[in-house]
């Protein structure tokens, strides 16, 4: 089928779960022991959709002040979410970024566009360098979009002269993926650096 479709000029990374680990239970798991409690708070506190509008670009003072003032009593593991987010990212999927790399060295245009908080995709750049190398980047926090919203992957292509047909895009997430598609770009559905050999593989790259 591939054969079809346009040749790929432009490769597109996410970055979390695809090049760096991110996991808030790390800092947690030692912040909140008791199981059953830690998953309590992330289902009713700092959960996954509130985390999300800091990715969308509000900004981590307003994001505490809101929890706060509905939970008094949890302020201070409120607080420790952004305080402790340097843990969360623990290490890189270095067969991933290795990847990245060579195809870099190849000659091949890549850029990146992940749902990251403004500052701590900062942060994220000085924790690992290699997130300097590619061409470009498009951080929805700063942008005030998210995946899978067509209007970022738009923005995208805009901002670094791509082709969108012509740009394969590598994510975790299927809706994520799924969207790159509704926007007529080419894409896979990261789940390993094995498999996304095999699909750059059967891209020809």
């Amino acid at each position: 089928m591939n054969e079809t479709k346009p040749a790929i000029q432009h490769i597109v990374f996410d970055i979390g779960k695809v090049l760096i680990h991110y996991d808030p239970e790390i800092p947690f798991s030692r912040l909140i022991p008791d199981e059953a409690e830690r998953k309590s708070f992330f289902d009713t506190v700092c959960t996954h959709e509130w985390n999300l509008e800091q990715d969308r670009g509000r900004s981590w003072s307003d994001a505490e002040a809101l929890l706060i003032e509905e939970h008094p009593e949890k302020e201070a593991l409120i607080r420790a979410f952004r305080t402790h987010w340097h843990e969360m990212v623990s290490h890189a999927y270095q067969d991933s970024v290795d990847m990245m790399l060579d195809l870099i060295q190849q000659g091949r245009d890549v850029t990146m566009l992940t749902n990251f908080a403004a500052d701590t995709f900062k942060q994220a750049q000085e924790m690992f360098p290699f997130l300097k190398v590619p061409r470009g980047v498009t951080v929805s926090g700063e942008i005030g979009m998210i995946k899978p919203d067509r209007e970022i992957y738009d923005t995208h292509v805009n901002s670094f002269g791509l082709e969108p047909s012509a740009c394969l895009f590598i994510d975790d997430s299927e809706k994520n993926v799924e969207g790159a598609i509704a926007a007529g770009w080419q894409s896979v559905h990261f789940t390993d650096a094995a498999k996304l050999r095999e699909d750059l593989a059967g891209f020809g790259i």
